[in-house]
């Protein structure tokens, strides 16, 4: 499954990276490989509810 995601420099430092097609799913980390990771880790517990339907 491929799904867009947005990923930001953060004024902190670090990146932020989100999900447009998946409201409230956002995540974080201080590299850029390290965000794209925990950005699919935040989607497979977003999309976790769905396959219980």
């Amino acid at each position: 499954m491929n799904i867009k995601v947005v990923l930001e420099p953060s004024d902190e430092g670090g990146y932020t990276v989100f999900v447009p097609s998946l409201t409230g799913c956002i995540s974080e980390g201080e590299t850029i490989d390290e965000s794209l990771e925990n950005i699919q880790e935040a989607i497979l517990l977003y999309l976790e509810p769905l396959e219980d339907v």
